[in-house]
């Protein structure tokens, strides 16, 4: 087999992670470009247990409840990629989420396979303030996921490849902000994880419409 078609039967590993406070049209823009852009046999969505940089300053909602929204996200996605899977680990691992741990569990879980870990410019930026950033620099290629014109990336030292997709502007604050005062969301909230929200009432959001 030639190196070339070596690296095309290799499995190739999508790791994006994050708090999904709530999972929003831009985590699932970011995801559907990555699969397809990327050729990805496969994207793990990585509920974090505890987002200790997050949480220091913050409270953030319940596990459970993000959990539940990550995976109508997923729902919505999967019928358009099949490769979509929501994984808990972090969740059952328990205490702070340090990506490294979660790379070299996948990665002993799929021996040979290739590991792109997907991020945003904001956290692409803080990549030095990880616990063991060397240990995530060596197990998965990093992937920025940004808007065409948009600008930022790791920092100085770190070698990257870069997506573009057509990624909505919207953040999770704002969001959460909007369904605690009754708002409308439109479009920048899945479907599935808008009727979760209501269901379990979610930042304040079952009375209202």
């Amino acid at each position: 087999m030639t190196e070339a078609a070596a690296h095309r039967s290799r499995k190739l590993i999508g790791v994006f992670g994050g708090t999904f406070d709530p999972p929003h049209g831009g985590h699932a823009a970011a995801a559907e470009a990555a699969v397809a852009k990327l050729g990805l046999s496969r994207l793990h969505l990585v509920v974090a247990n505890d987002p200790w940089q997050k949480t220091a300053d913050a409270p953030i909602t319940p596990v459970d409840d993000r959990l539940a929204m990550t995976r109508a996200m997923a729902e919505g996605l999967s019928a358009a990629t099949g490769q979509v899977v929501v994984d808990d680990r972090e969740i059952r691992r328990g205490g702070p989420s340090y990506m490294a741990d979660t790379l070299a569990d996948l990665g002993a879980e799929h021996p040979g396979a290739e590991l792109f870990l997907l991020l945003g410019t904001d956290a692409a930026a803080l990549l030095d303030t990880w616990v063991h950033p060397d240990e995530v620099c060596e197990r998965a290629t990093i992937v920025v996921i940004r808007r065409s014109g948009q600008s930022g990336g790791p920092p100085e030292g770190w070698a990257f490849r870069e997506l573009e997709a057509d990624l909505p502007e919207v953040s999770s604050s704002d969001l959460r902000a909007r369904y605690a005062a009754g708002a409308e969301v439109g479009d920048l909230v899945p479907p599935g994880v808008d009727a979760v929200i209501r269901e379990r009432d979610i930042y304040g959001a079952g009375g209202s419409t």
